[in-house]
């Protein structure tokens, strides 16, 4: 029994470390997970193909979950590999990405994708992520808007969807060489600014994403000690630019041309940047 499925990575509107209320949308970079169910091997394993020496417990608690959710007495064993576009503890949600593709993936391999809803799919997910201890929020904003595509608003304490809009942005990341764990955020640091994480949730509701992106990457540049330098850059030409996730990725959105602009002066930085766009299929089996 075979499966495979691909997850869209994602930028960060909003962090939900400070209050729970988070928001993301979906960006055209995927990670592809290809699941293998047994009836004669025993046991669940992994692997990533960019890290042979990658923690593989979130992959294989999802595999696990989905199986369990199903009742499959008679599968007994499996193997999932995941293969990626999106750099690891770069807050673009490859910790999402992986989870989804994976639940998706194996739901492929079972026949039965059209037994759960894609958001219950995306909290199948988020539960193994907390599980493992790769999230400190639970991620459901990050894994929402991966599983759905386009911009997607919640609240992270109750895994409840409380928006989602289908956008066409052009989008531009750039990701220093460093890497930033989630897990490792100093959440107490991060809800002292609560305030403007509940502005920019305020703006988000509205539908004015790129003003709360810029908002909630002030502040979480502040909260997490990134520098702030490459969102003033590009303040003056696009529509909203953040800190995605704890970092340490920086993504803006914008008019192409614009978007151009901002490039032309990140790359004075190290790093990769590149320029894409939003994507609003969400997670697809293939």
């Amino acid at each position: 029994m075979h499966g495979q499925a691909r997850a869209p990575a994602a930028g960060t509107v909003l962090n939900a470390l400070a209050t729970g209320k988070g928001s993301a949308f979906a960006i055209d970079a995927y990670t592809t997970a290809t699941v293998e169910l047994f009836a004669d091997t025993d046991g669940i394993t992994a692997e990533v193909a960019e890290d042979p020496d990658a923690d593989t417990r979130l992959i294989e608690t999802c595999v696990a979950y989905v199986l369990d959710a199903h009742g499959t007495p008679e599968i007994s064993g499996a193997h999932v590999r995941t293969e990626s576009e999106v750099p690891m503890a770069s807050g673009l949600k490859s910790s999402s990405a992986a989870a989804n593709a994976t639940v998706m993936a194996t739901l492929d391999a079972l026949d039965a994708t059209g037994q759960m809803t894609r958001t219950d799919a995306a909290r199948l997910g988020v539960m193994a992520a907390r599980d493992v201890g790769v999230t400190v929020t639970g991620a459901f904003d990050d894994a929402s808007a991966s599983m759905l595509g386009g911009v997607t608003v919640t609240d992270n304490t109750t895994d409840e969807l409380l928006d989602r809009e289908e956008v066409d942005w052009d989008v531009l990341v750039w990701t220093p060489e460093a890497r930033s764990f989630s897990a490792d955020a100093d959440v107490q640091r991060c809800e002292r600014i609560a305030p403007m994480a509940d502005l920019a949730f305020d703006l988000a509701r509205e539908g004015a994403y790129g003003r709360a992106m810029t908002v909630n990457g002030l502040a979480f540049s502040a909260a997490l000690d990134f520098s702030t330098d490459p969102m003033v850059e590009a303040m003056p030409l696009v529509r909203g630019v953040s800190l995605s996730g704890t970092g340490p990725s920086v993504v803006a959105v914008g008019d192409r041309e614009a978007l151009e602009d901002v490039r032309e002066m990140w790359e004075q930085r190290d790093g990769s940047i590149w320029l894409t766009t939003t994507q609003t299929a969400g997670t697809q089996t293939r």
